[in-house]
């Protein structure tokens, strides 16, 4: 089997607006990446990946593109992008971008073509339905809330979007669609970019005939209708003839709902789709046991199911696919408030334990901006500190039109897993600002900024930042670390992740306690071991203080 290069690569996520402002408006932009690229390059990641930096009204902070041809304004100029991308490729590193082609912004020219009449040149670029009884076509209901459906009078139809009314879903069974998405990627890929994130790329396919969810009101991603539809394979295998096989680069497809079933269908090692996927087993444990508050809630997630979702990806993709790994995201809490405990007392040794856990599985870990520094959830007690779509519109559809759950009780849910969470500027220092801009930032910093950030981590030997680049160099130097298989120990144990991963006779043993309690157990084989990683100074043997984790290699 021939070892690609993003297998050995370890994925470092920019939130652009959030990252780093360099002309003082505020709004984090890409002159301010190119300033911190000595930052990343001395972590150690090989990739940088951005969240949507093109033209875009910002209804879904970027995922809603109205021309996937030029930068916002407010992160610069083509001529910005063209030399960030020169310089992230000086300082050894790689670029992808994120592509959002299950929808499009309403102010995209298609669609303000598109809505005017039906027999345009864009008239079948989305999904147009007529009413049905005067209603809706079926009971959809869109991510973000409301009806999955808006009405134009100018068509007399209805247009669907999964997602808000300001991202119109593409009709991927339009030939002429395709071919546009192929043109835009062959424009970045021609710049030089090294690949891709899909955004929802498996939303592409729709159901035939769009049947009705069998729950009305819901979002039909819930039910399994609008995922891996039946043309997605010929789709993804489409793309990956005419355009990704031309070139170099490492693809990974997000993917709600997706088993491991479907991923080796998408990224078998021999496959011709994607490399990789991200899945959302893992981070959407613990819904709401009550269905119509979907993923709200604030229960601590039970550490057995963390570890079979983990699991069953590790065993399903090896030797058949790629796993992607992550914890953090833009669309997801910060981990260590979510999955340990952000607690001053265990922070850092919790978000230290997070990270080996994950980066010493089979796959591309991706580290999101801050989590190199055990960033934690804010905390938020009122609606008007939040700025998230999704999170504003579910408390007022909750608490306000449904009365599903009250105004406090839905605060802490917001508290435990709003995007917004991840999506606080960058802090780099402890001045007014955080080193993010001279200007007042576009969204408030996290208050713990002047303990957190990353002067302090890179002048600290034990931050979790050097125990990050530690994690990184481990899996560049070990084949153990990237390409071993899986072995999971005491699946039920409520209190430590252990798992062993095997390769060419050597073994290596990860056990992570993921309590506050000093616990004991001895999976530690009669062959000497040597400890190869600690977030401890001295090793204890078979005691696991609090949130302590640890490496082992038998050999």
């Amino acid at each position: 089997m021939t070892h690609k290069w993003w297998q050995n690569a370890v994925i470092y996520q920019i939130y652009p607006q959030s990252f780093q402002d360099s002309n003082n408006d505020g709004i984090g932009d890409l002159p301010g990446i190119v300033k911190r690229l000595p930052y990343l390059q001395k972590l150690g990641v090989d990739v940088l990946w951005l969240n949507p930096i093109y033209q875009s009204p910002l209804k879904d902070n970027g995922y809603d593109i109205a021309d996937y041809k030029k930068i916002l304004p407010v992160y610069g100029s083509m001529a910005d992008f063209d030399n960030l991308l020169k310089q992230i490729h000086a300082h050894g590193m790689k670029l992808l971008m994120d592509l959002v082609v299950n929808h499009t912004s309403d102010q995209h020219r298609w669609f303000q073509e598109s809505k005017q009449s039906k027999d345009n040149q864009y008239a079948d670029y989305y999904i147009w339905r007529d009413p049905v009884n005067g209603h809706e076509p079926n009971n959809w209901h869109a991510a973000f809330g409301g009806s999955a459906w808006t009405f134009v009078p100018e068509r007399g139809q209805y247009y669907l979007h999964l997602f808000a009314p300001g991202q119109p879903d593409l009709n991927w069974e339009n030939p002429a669609v395709r071919e546009s998405v192929w043109n835009i990627m062959r424009f970045w890929l021609d710049k030089g970019i090294d690949g891709f994130r899909m955004d929802v790329i498996n939303l592409i396919s729709k159901p035939a005939g769009l049947p009705d969810a069998p729950e009305p009101g819901t979002y039909p991603l819930t039910e399994g209708l609008v995922a891996d539809g039946p043309k997605l394979d010929d789709y993804l295998r489409e793309m990956n003839e005419k355009v990704l096989s031309h070139y170099d680069v490492m693809t990974v497809g997000e993917m709600p709902s997706s088993k491991p079933e479907d991923a080796i269908n998408y990224t078998g090692l021999n496959s011709h789709e994607l490399n990789m996927v991200f899945q959302f087993q893992h981070v959407a444990l613990e819904p709401n046991p009550d269905k119509r508050l979907g993923k709200w809630n604030d229960q601590p997630v039970k550490l057995p199911e963390l570890k079979k979702a983990l699991s069953r990806w590790q065993k399903a993709l090896d030797g058949k696919g790629w796993n992607s790994l992550y914890w953090n995201n833009h669309d997801q809490p910060r981990a260590v408030s979510r999955f340990a405990n952000d607690d001053p007392k265990y922070r850092v040794r919790a978000a230290k334990m997070l990270g080996t856990t994950l980066h010493m599985m089979q796959g591309t870990p991706f580290v999101f901006e801050g989590e190199e520094l055990g960033m934690a959830n804010v905390h938020y007690t009122h609606l008007d500190q939040y700025e998230d779509l999704e999170s504003i519109n579910a408390y007022h559809e909750l608490v306000d039109e449904k009365k599903l759950v009250d105004g406090p009780t839905m605060l802490k849910y917001l508290a435990n897993i709003s995007r917004d969470n991840a999506r606080t500027p960058m802090p780099w220092d402890d001045s007014q600002n955080a080193g993010f801009s001279d200007a007042t930032p576009w969204f408030a910093l996290n208050p713990t900024y002047q303990q957190i950030n990353a002067k302090a981590a890179v002048a600290d030997k034990d931050s979790v930042f050097y125990h990050y680049q530690k994690l990184i160099q481990l899996r560049h130097d070990s084949d153990l670390v990237k390409f071993g298989n899986y072995d999971e120990i005491d699946p039920d144990d409520a209190e430590v992740f252990a798992y062993r991963r095997h390769y060419q006779g050597d073994t290596l043993l990860v056990m992570s306690n993921f309590t506050d309690k000093t616990l004991t157990r001895n999976y530690r084989q009669a062959r000497a071991a040597k400890l190869v990683l600690s977030n401890y100074d001295n090793d204890q043997g078979v005691t696991l203080r609090p949130y302590e984790s640890k490496v082992y290699l038998f050999n």
